[in-house]
């Protein structure tokens, strides 16, 4: 029975890693501090330490950073937030499981039709990727564990990604009667891993007897171009209007025209494998919203 200090459960991604938690005999007790226990980004080290050394955990999940946002910020949440952590369990829980959420943007450009690998290089093409870069290494060299997680999505899913953004939109023109809608471009191919499967993975880390690796791919292992994607949410909300591709993408990603995780080491290691297809995720992203 682990007692597990669970950061970021109020988010897209820590919500459902809440939910797998909470459902996992092998998990005793579960702690989930709210930002009003102590806020992960805006707080000092001997707060943060405070709160581990009072949950006395088995292992501690961090759900917690930034996908947007000056330079700056992306480094205080996703790097600094990191080197925390590590801190405050070294001190106060020295023999817990610390895991945390990486990202696909580690990797930056891969050639098209590669799957890439936990080992391969790394070449992140902004602040985003490479905040998460030195969070990742930072936890890699201290023997905690991370995530590159590619492409989340599911229900509850933010207008901060681009299939949040497109669901948002059409929403918006069934009200108004709109027979069209404006995004990004939509021909880049990504890795779309549904939130449940994130979640299952995340329990996989926390439960297991044993973690032989420090870095895990999590995605579905298949790439589809977000253009397909968008075309099976317009389907499944039963909406035919136009959708128009206009602007640039994101900065963290609009020089990445292919990802797809290889997922191998997760399935060798963990025995961890999707159980939700495209078609199943953006059925439930529909469906909640």
């Amino acid at each position: 029975m682990r007692r597990v200090l669970l950061f970021g459960s109020s988010g897209f991604i820590g919500g459902h890693v809440r939910r797998a938690l909470e459902a996992d005999p092998r998990v005793g007790e579960l702690i989930c501090p709210g930002r009003d226990r102590h806020d992960l980004i805006g707080g000092d080290l001997a707060g943060l330490t405070a709160v581990v050394r009072a949950a006395s955990p088995d292992a501690v999940v961090s759900c917690v950073g930034a996908l947007g946002g000056s330079d700056e910020h992306l480094v205080r949440a996703n790097t600094l937030v990191a080197a925390k952590l590590l801190g405050a369990v070294a001190e106060a829980a020295p023999g817990a499981r610390l895991v945390r959420l990486g990202s696909a943007g580690e990797y930056g450009v891969v050639p098209a039709g590669q799957a890439v690998a936990e080992d391969d290089r790394l070449e992140p093409v902004g602040a985003y990727g490479v905040s998460h870069v030195a969070g990742t290494r930072l936890f890699a060299l201290a023997g905690a564990v991370s995530l590159r997680v590619f492409n989340p999505i599911g229900a509850g899913q933010p207008a901060e990604n681009v299939l949040g953004r497109a669901l948002q939109r059409i929403r918006e023109a069934q009200q108004t009667g709109s027979s069209e809608i404006t995004l990004g471009p939509l021909g880049a191919y990504r890795d779309f891993v549904d939130v449940r499967d994130v979640a299952s993975m995340i329990r996989a880390v926390v439960t297991a007897a044993e973690v032989p690796s420090r870095i895990y791919n999590c995605g579905s292992g298949r790439a589809v171009t977000v253009r397909d994607a968008v075309g099976l949410l317009a389907a499944q909300a039963g909406w035919s209007g136009a959708i128009h591709e206009a602007g640039t993408g994101p900065q963290r990603s609009a020089a990445v025209n292919w990802i797809q995780a290889d997922i191998s080491r997760a399935a060798a290691e963990l025995g961890w494998h999707p159980a939700y297809d495209l078609a199943a995720s953006i059925k439930s992203m529909w469906a909640a919203g």
